[in-house]
């Protein structure tokens, strides 16, 4: 006899209908998965077959054969278990068409028939969402971070008896309910505070600089100078994260399985990868690609300390990201996209000892290695970084201050404001902030007045800057006016953005 139930498959952070049909025919005892299975869905068998026995089920002693349409998509991972296992019991005549098909169903099974969490909850709630399916079945683990998704009842299940049970009406169960909004509001604080930082305030109006226009940002000082410390407490000053923001990130941890039982991601990600890592992890990969580091910092910061100690090609693999705000990654099973908008916010050592220019530490080394380190970072990558500011020392007086400088949500307002000038000024294109202005918007939306282009006529003459410092520094500047509120770029601002070219000034 043959059954179909509902599943889906991940490509990228979209779910994808999928088919599972069973058939189970007269012949030898045989159990065949087709349909593109990886190892974790061909190995499904034998967990299916304990699982059915271990529940109170009989398993049928005849040939098997389960084919996950459409073909030609690859199947990954553990949530095909329970549609497969409730697909031979229908088979078998326990369950109805009806009762099969009305709902989509994912969940891995245990030998003795529990139903353990999976990756992708979220997407698939989607899946289902739009396909008019009538419900969805997941594990208990998930049904929270499921229940995101509105006009889809969700049902959390425990054991294959259960969702048996559930779906032929012997013991209904009640459908879990979000309330999304107020579970939004409850994990959007943050745990970090910019009163938390002593002195460095002028390090701290880069950062604000940086959050209103949207710009890439690169610390330069020496160690203990508070360069990590301030960049955590980046994502506080951002823009709230709206609601459809958290749920296209939450989107990306779900098929990475990084929620850690949280059931919607509130707050804007902070990333820290450990120079050691390889592109693959930077960018993302894999035989079935997964989300990497650039991916799981969508709509947040991707923090990368100690900049220069990163492989060279780590570093490379950036530029395409951060010019796009998505990785393409493209294997033999075909290509997959992840969506990427981050800020990349970097840390360095001005030199390998660390103290070149600090007027406390004598420096060590030599210019030629002062130079060689610094050109570890290349020119292709500094060209996506607007701001760059040193990170002094911190004197003992500001440590010892009992004083505290303003606190995030203060910052916040002021960057919202400014974000908002911004997205009425490019109502008409699809860019959002400043940092996304190009060649033409620059000429546009970029025009200092008489001082503030003899200003920077004579910096690119006296510290000469490249033309890339200029385009920067005239977006910067964009981006200060509007925290100003003001229209024109004046002398005053163009002052300000140069400030914030510290490699470019030698």
């Amino acid at each position: 006899m043959l059954s179909t139930a509902v599943s889906g498959a991940l490509v990228g952070i979209d779910g994808l209908l999928v088919e599972v049909e069973v058939d189970v025919a007269l012949g030898l005892p045989q159990f065949t998965t087709v349909g593109l299975p990886e190892g974790a869905v061909r190995e499904s068998k034998d967990r299916v077959r304990s699982a059915i026995k271990n529940s109170g089920y009989e398993f049928p002693a005849r040939r098997i054969t389960v084919n996950l349409a459409p073909a030609d998509v690859k199947k990954e991972g553990s949530a095909y278990d329970l549609p497969i296992a409730l697909g031979i019991l229908a088979a078998e005549g326990w369950l109805t068409k009806d009762q099969l098909e009305s709902h989509a169903i994912l969940g891995e099974l245990s030998l003795d028939g529990r139903v353990k969490p999976v990756h992708g909850a979220l997407p698939l709630a989607v899946m289902a969402k739009e396909k008019g399916l009538k419900g969805l079945i997941v594990p208990t683990e998930n049904a929270a971070e499921a229940a995101v998704v509105d006009e889809v009842a969700v049902f959390g299940v425990s054991t294959l008896s259960e969702a048996f049970l559930l779906l032929n009406g012997e013991r209904p169960l009640d459908s879990t309910r979000v309330d999304v909004n107020t579970l939004f509001t409850r994990h959007s604080t943050y745990e970090v505070d910019f009163n938390d930082v002593k002195g460095q305030e002028h390090v701290k109006r880069a950062l604000e600089v940086a959050a209103s226009g949207g710009h890439n940002l690169l610390l330069v000082g020496p160690p203990g100078s508070g360069k990590t410390m301030l960049a955590r407490r980046l994502p506080t000053v951002l823009p709230t994260l709206t609601l459809t923001e958290a749920i296209e990130t939450t989107k990306v941890h779900s098929v990475a399985g990084t929620l850690n039982g949280s059931a919607l991601i509130a707050t804007r990600p902070f990333r820290t990868p450990h120079h050691t890592i390889s592109d693959a992890g930077m960018i993302g990969g894999g035989s079935v690609p997964k989300p990497g580091e650039v991916s799981l910092a969508h709509h947040g910061v991707l923090f990368l300390d100690e900049l220069p100690e990163f492989r060279k090609n780590v570093l490379e693999v950036l530029r395409q990201p951060l010019e796009d705000a998505r990785v393409t990654i493209s294997r033999a099973v075909g290509s997959i996209t992840y969506p990427a908008d981050i800020m990349l916010v970097a840390a360095m050592n001005p030199c390998s000892c660390g103290f070149f220019g600090d007027p406390q530490h004598e420096c060590t080394c030599s210019p030629q290695q002062v130079q060689r380190y610094r050109a570890k970072i290349s020119g292709p990558l500094l060209d996506r970084i607007d701001i760059q500011v040193e990170v002094p020392s911190v004197k003992y007086k500001e440590l010892s201050d009992k004083i505290t400088g303003e606190d995030s949500a203060t910052i916040r307002t002021r960057v919202n404001q400014a974000r908002e000038i911004q997205l009425q000024r490019f109502q008409q294109r699809k860019i959002f902030c400043n940092a996304q202005m190009s060649s033409r918007d620059i000429r546009t939306y970029c025009q200092p007045d008489a001082a503030g282009e003899k200003l920077l006529e004579n910096a690119m003459q006296r510290l000469g800057l490249s033309a890339r410092a200029y385009t920067r520094i005239l977006k910067v500047a964009r981006t200060i006016a509007d925290l100003a509120s003001e229209e024109d770029i004046t002398g005053a601002h163009i002052a300000q953005a140069i400030q914030y070219r510290a490699l470019d000034r030698g």
